[in-house]
């Protein structure tokens, strides 16, 4: 038998509070008042979880707040000079800026307090925001998705219910929109139980890694956006990095891998560490501090990877959907867009009318114009990659007669044996940092006595497959120190999961060689506290 909880009914539930859900939300106040709209958000506040290094494209907060210039999220700082560099290990050359990277008319924000000012706007309209109460359960009855179980509290780690054991509350709805960014937890679930990715391509990630510097004024240029591909990866590699000057003397600095990389030895934690010594990018941190540290996965796979939108009570949005322009590097705007055109369906026709609507708006068409650059890389490699890019936007203009396609990113590894052994510097405590040093400035905190929402499906499994063949990468692809191999040189090696360092970028639940590792959702409020600037 069910245990028998609280529940509260609503018209429209969004899981997530992010650009895409409060996007969604704004909308559907704007078109219907009268609506019941509740949002849950599994940080401890609206924006704890949000981490981008954001360049924001203001399209679609154009059309959803038209006057929103005149109270401006906090730390907006409008886009200045574009730079688009070629890194070799000792040089930097400037290349011509692809047309999807101009950024006129932009605004590099901190995403996190874009979320927090939208919070604000959403819950003036009568939005009831509900943060710190995870969704860990979707109610599924007959077929039908009638919302999701939030704030389960107090179970300890042996799966018991502790002294301060709550059984959380059913949070019910006509509609439930899930938002939950990258990878979410429930909308994995979705994708099976309900066959979503049927007719689509393989979803493929890459990891970002990011950082909050405070530099001297004198080194800052408020409105520089600065962009590398090149060093440190290897040609087989997808990424790059971002740098980013806003504020009053902040900069947001980060480095991008693609999940489909093949060497398990490489460490994409690593590589962003010594990159920053580069002679380009050092000068620019000189006399600087590093005030905030986060990492996150990032959806790639874009037009070809978009999944079934719709089941019955629900509908995808946002990041957990895929809506990301990889070469624009941008998906705030396509996040928000998508969730005011599921807003404006269920307003109108009713939900089974969005994925039609969304072929018809701007997203749809900015997406399958960019379709075969980031495969293009996979492909060819990162040379052949840059000449298919720059065929497909100057000659081909995004209209070319073929669809590449993409690949799941686990099945890319090669065993140890065959892969080069990388040797990474040590960290000089200035510009580069070990993880542990790095996860605590991003605030992670998780409940000591609950159990591990790192789960492996199959224990057993490890031995034989991630050490013996792989050398163990999830201890290299994970960027906050949460897998450990021990017991190595006693030739009894063994894994052990930190699972309170977690920064919930999800990189083990998608990299994993064999799929065996799965994130869940911890209690509400646990994981990373990303400040403002983030």
């Amino acid at each position: 038998m069910s245990e028998t909880r609280e529940a509260m009914e609503f018209d429209v539930l969004i899981i997530g509070a992010g650009p895409a859900g409060l996007a969604a939300a704004i909308r559907l106040k704007q078109l219907s008042p009268e609506m019941s709209i509740c949002i849950v958000e599994k940080g401890g506040e609206v924006g704890a979880h949000i981490l981008s290094g954001a360049v924001l494209e203001p399209r679609a907060l154009d059309e959803l707040l038209p006057d929103w210039r005149e109270d401006p999220p906090a730390l907006a700082t409008p886009a200045g000079e574009d730079r688009f560099m070629l890194l070799t290990e000792t040089r930097a050359f400037k290349l011509p800026t692809p047309p999807q990277m101009h950024n006129e008319g932009n605004y590099i924000v901190s995403l996190g307090n874009v979320a927090r000012w939208l919070g604000a706007k959403a819950e003036a309209l009568g939005v009831e925001i509900y943060p710190g109460f995870a969704a860990s359960e979707t109610i599924i009855e007959e077929g039908v998705v009638k919302g999701v179980v939030a704030g389960v509290m107090g179970i300890v780690k042996d799966g018991s219910k502790g002294g301060d054991y709550q059984p959380g509350m059913e949070l019910r709805a006509t509609t439930t929109l899930f938002a939950e960014g990258c990878r979410g937890s429930l909308t994995k679930k979705l994708f099976d139980t309900y066959n979503l990715r049927a007719e689509c391509d393989p979803q493929t990630f890459a990891i970002g890694i990011k950082e909050l510097w405070e530099i001297p004024k004198e080194n800052h240029k408020p409105g520089l956006i600065w962009h590398s591909a090149g060093w440190p990866l290897p040609s087989d590699t997808y990424g790059g990095s971002w740098l980013y000057m806003f504020g009053e003397n902040l900069v947001s600095i980060g480095f991008v891998v693609g999940l489909d990389y093949p060497n398990p030895w490489l460490s994409p934690f690593d590589e962003f560490q010594r990159y920053k010594h580069h002679p380009a990018v050092a000068p620019m941190l000189a006399g600087g501090k590093r005030i905030s540290y986060g990492a996150r996965a990032l959806n790639e796979g874009g037009f070809q990877s978009i999944p079934k939108l719709t089941f019955p009570g629900g509908a995808l949005i946002g990041d957990t959907a895929g809506f990301l322009n990889v070469p624009k590097i941008k998906g705030t705007h396509l996040a928000m867009k998508s969730g005011m055109v599921a807003a404006e369906a269920i307003a109108g026709a009713g939900l089974d009318s969005y994925p039609e609507l969304l072929r018809q708006s701007w997203l749809w068409s900015e997406l399958e114009g960019v379709r075969n650059i980031r495969p293009g890389f996979a492909k060819f490699g990162f040379w052949g990659g840059m000449v298919n890019a720059a065929l497909d936007t100057y000659v081909f203009k995004g209209k070319a007669p073929w669809t590449m396609g993409h690949h799941d990113d686990h099945s890319q590894l090669k065993s140890a044996a065959d892969a080069p052994r990388i040797t990474y510097p040590k960290p000089d405590g200035v510009l580069s940092f070990d993880r542990n040093s790095s996860v605590f400035l991003s605030n992670t905190n998780h409940e000591e006595n609950q159990p591990a929402h790192l789960v492996l499906r199959d224990p057993g499994k490890w031995l034989g497959t991630n050490w013996e063949r792989f050398a163990s990468p999830e201890s290299r692809y994970c960027p906050a120190g949460v897998y450990e191999a021990v017991g190595v040189e006693e030739g009894k090696p063994a894994l052990v999961i930190n699972a309170q360092n977690c920064v919930h970028c999800k990189t083990c639940d998608i990299k994993d060689p064999s799929q065996n590792i799965d994130w869940k959702t911890p209690e509400g409020g646990g994981g990373p506290n990303y400040p403002g600037g983030m």
